[in-house]
């Protein structure tokens, strides 16, 4: 039978779809990229916030459709099932099978009943366990052979007041050192040229089976794989940097300097209300570390406006931050009040209307900021890692070490004089140009020309 997948979400739900893909090829099926040719389709869904509640909702009808030609049975799993399965179960009768996290150890059995049978059983355990090193292992890369993720923990354990995560996918637990490295080992030698360490927060890796950070070390040792040339890590809470992972960002050649720092909010009567582990005074304090300790660090941060009680005074300090702290990379989240989370619990919910006001200010602001930022790289040469071409042929598209996949900005190199070009090759440039987000380069020889 042909099976095919849609991955919604984040780069963590990814994998966990990658995971799932190699389950299924292991056991002959065919995985199929078109759903007309899909005898199954199966939906990892994201139950994050509001606007990914209704994107999973709207994709699990459109798939639905399918079920009237080709498709036999419709999946669904993820976070969304995770969280409202007895609901969607009663509201989605389109769908044959909801698979739950803590099923996902059993996903195969699950399907071949469903399949075979047209049964499904009933599983009793409630814990959510990290997928199987042989998951792991077996998973189909999607992303490309350029770069993959790696996951090292799952869950969160920090229990932001406005954030569903625990209530989903339960407390933060680490994968032990050598079933990472194994992983990152398989991965070179698919050829893959950078991986991207995630988890809901890096920093606590290794905090649950060691008693100790040891993302420092896990990140020296996964340098080691020749194979590897680029390595990145995102979702480092601010109060989880230590001196110790500043210092080896600093010195390892591979490391991406590169801080992805997830601060939500600079007002410290928000972030006591958010339940952040910091304050303003330390947020500050940390970034003018990690600027003094690594020149030409990239810092990047999340943010959430609109927050219940997040006064005009409020805003006006965060939007003074913003333009103070001068983010290389910025996102911006409108609040979004999800149930059984204590913030939806506050008084003085803000309106809609102020939430995209506050949203759209910031968003100018920090437009300016990042052209501001990427007009000091203008002369200066870069090895950038080129990756595709635009569509009417006339740029190569291609990334340096400071630019994330998917997040960040591109870099857009003439196909001018270009002879023996290879998407996947590492290249000079030399930037000649910018927009807001993005680089315009030319190739160069070599870094002295």
């Amino acid at each position: 039978m042909n099976v095919g997948f849609i991955s919604l979400g984040c780069s963590k739900n990814l994998i966990d779809t990658e995971a799932a893909i190699g389950i299924l090829k292991k056991h002959q099926y065919k995985i199929v990229n078109d759903a007309k040719e899909a005898d199954i389709i199966i939906i990892n869904t994201c139950g994050f916030i509001d606007s990914a509640k209704e994107e999973a909702i709207n994709t699990i009808l459109e798939m639905a459709e399918y079920k009237k030609n080709r498709c036999k049975y419709l999946i669904a799993m993820g976070c969304l099932v995770q969280r409202y399965k007895d609901e969607l179960i009663k509201l989605l009768p389109e769908v044959d099978l909801f698979i739950n996290l803590e099923e996902y150890d059993k996903i195969w059995e699950k399907i071949d009943d469903l399949v075979k049978r047209n049964k499904v059983k009933i599983l009793e355990t409630k814990k959510i366990p990290m997928l199987k090193q042989e998951e792991f292992l077996n998973r189909v890369i999607t992303t490309g052979s350029n770069y993959a993720y790696l996951k090292i923990g799952e869950g969160c354990s920090n229990k932001c007041t406005y954030c569903a995560i625990p209530y989903i996918r339960g407390p933060f637990v680490s994968r032990t050192k050598e079933d990472i490295l194994e992983e990152a080992q398989m991965l070179a030698k698919k050829g893959i040229k950078e991986l991207i360490i995630i988890a809901q927060d890096t920093t606590k890796y290794g905090v649950d089976i060691y008693g100790e950070c040891k993302l420092p070390e896990l990140l020296q040792e996964i340098s080691k794989i020749e194979e590897i040339k680029w390595i990145r890590f995102l979702y480092s809470y601010p109060e989880g940097i230590t001196d110790e992972l500043i210092e080896e960002v600093a010195k390892n050649k591979k490391i991406a300097k590169y801080f992805d720092i997830p601060i939500q909010h600079i007002s410290n009567p928000i972030l006591k209300k958010m339940n952040r582990r910091t304050s303003k005074e330390k947020i500050e304090e940390l970034i003018n570390k990690i600027r003094s300790k690594i020149p030409n660090v990239v810092l990047r941060t999340s943010l959430i406006v609109g927050f219940p009680g997040e006064t005009k005074e409020n805003f006006e300090e965060l939007l003074q931050f913003v333009n103070d702290a001068k983010f290389d990379k910025l996102g911006v989240f409108q609040y979004s009040k999800e149930e059984g989370t204590p913030a939806s619990r506050l008084p003085q919910q803000i309106h809609g209307n102020t939430k995209k006001a506050r949203y759209n200010k910031i968003m100018l602001k920090q437009q300016a900021i990042s052209k501001e930022n990427l007009e000091k790289r203008i002369g200066k040469k870069y090895e950038v890692l080129v990756e595709n071409m635009s569509f009417d042929n006339k740029y190569f598209i291609a990334r340096t070490m400071q630019d994330a996949p998917e997040i960040d900005g591109v870099v857009y190199i003439k196909n001018e004089n270009t002879k023996n070009i290879q998407l996947g090759e590492f290249k000079l440039v030399k930037v000649i140009g910018v927009n807001e987000y993005d680089l315009i380069a030319e190739f160069v020889e070599n870094m002295e020309k």
